[in-house]
C-alpha cells in the first residue's frame, strides 16, 4: 500500500510545491510520512464535520485545498481542546487520521483549480492572465451573453446560493476566473479586455471600481468557486493509486447561508 509521503509526491507533481505562495502552508501538514494510506477523503477544508465523516468511513488521510493550520497568521502556540484550532488538531491526531493541503500550488498548477473552475464555466482557449500571479485564468464563451445569461450560466455551473455582482454594461465574451478572493486582480482582468470576472469575497469598493473600470464582477462565493477542484482531485487519485478508495466529502457544504 501506498505511504502518506507517497501521496504527497504525488499530488506534488499535480501542483509542484516551488508554486506555492510565500508563507504558505502546504504538504503533509498532520500525520506519519511513512504510514500507510487505506482510504483517502478530499474536502475543500478540514472541518470537524470532515474529520467526523472520515472517522466514520474510516478514512486515515483527508486531502484538502486549504490548509488545516496556517502558522503565517494563525501560530499554532498551543494543542488544547477547548481553543478551535487545537479540539481539530488533536482530533485528527487521535483517530489517526492524516492532512495533506495542497493551496496556491494547487490555485497555480495547470489543470488545478482555476482551470476546473474555467472548464465548469464552458470558457475556450484558456490561458494564464497576465499580471495574474500565474492564479488567474482567462479564456471566451462561445459567444457573447447578456448580463442574465451569463449569472445563470455562474449558477448553474456552481450552484451558489447566491451571486453578488456589479454590471459592466457591455455584453460578455471574454471572462476572467480566480477561484476564492482574488478581488486584488480586478484591475489586470480589466487591463487584459475581459467583460467579465468570476471570483468570491469581493469588498464594497471594488464593487464600486469594477463600475468604473466597466467590467462585469460575480462574485459567486469562496465555496462555490474553489470545491469545483474536489471531484478532480479525487479522479487524479483514484488513477494514481486504483487500491485505494477516494471519496469526496459529503458533509462539507457552503457555509454561507442568504436569507432572501
Amino acid at each position: 500500500m501506498p505511504t502518506l509521503r507517497d501521496i504527497e509526491r504525488a499530488l506534488y507533481e499535480l501542483a509542484p510545491r516551488e508554486l506555492a505562495m510565500e508563507g504558505d502552508n502546504v504538504g503533509l501538514l498532520v500525520g506519519r510520512p511513512d504510514r500507510e494510506a487505506v482510504k483517502i477523503l478530499a474536502a475543500l477544508d478540514v472541518t470537524e464535520a470532515v474529520a467526523a465523516e472520515a472517522e466514520r468511513l474510516g478514512a486515515n488521510l483527508i486531502v484538502a485545498h486549504h490548509p488545516v493550520m496556517n502558522c503565517a497568521w494563525s501560530p499554532v502556540q498551543t494543542l488544547r481542546d477547548d481553543k478551535p484550532q487545537g479540539r481539530l488538531l488533536l482530533r485528527l491526531v487521535e483517530s489517526g487520521i492524516a492532512a495533506i493541503c495542497m493551496h496556491t500550488n494547487l490555485d497555480r498548477a495547470q489543470g488545478g483549480v482555476n482551470d476546473v473552475l474555467a472548464a465548469r464555466l464552458g470558457l475556450e482557449a484558456v490561458e494564464k492572465l497576465p499580471g495574474g500571479d500565474d492564479v488567474l485564468r482567462v479564456g471566451e464563451l462561445p459567444e457573447a451573453e447578456a448580463l442574465p445569461d451569463f449569472l445563470r450560466r455562474v449558477k448553474a455551473a456552481l450552484g451558489p446560493n447566491g451571486i453578488r455582482f456589479a454590471d459592466g454594461g457591455k455584453p460578455i465574451r471574454r471572462v476572467a476566473v480566480g477561484g476564492g478572493a482574488c478581488g486584488g486582480y480586478l484591475w489586470a482582468a480589466a487591463a487584459n479586455g475581459c467583460d467579465a470576472f468570476v471570483t468570491s469575497d469581493l469588498k464594497y469598493n471594488q464593487f464600486l471600481d469594477a463600475g468604473d473600470l466597466g467590467l462585469t464582477v460575480a462574485d459567486a462565493g469562496h465555496f462555490p468557486t474553489e470545491d469545483a477542484v474536489c471531484p478532480m482531485l479525487v479522479q487524479y487519485l483514484k488513477e494514481k493509486f486504483p487500491g485505494i478508495p477516494v471519496e469526496k466529502s459529503a458533509s462539507h457544504r457552503e457555509a454561507v447561508q442568504y436569507y432572501v
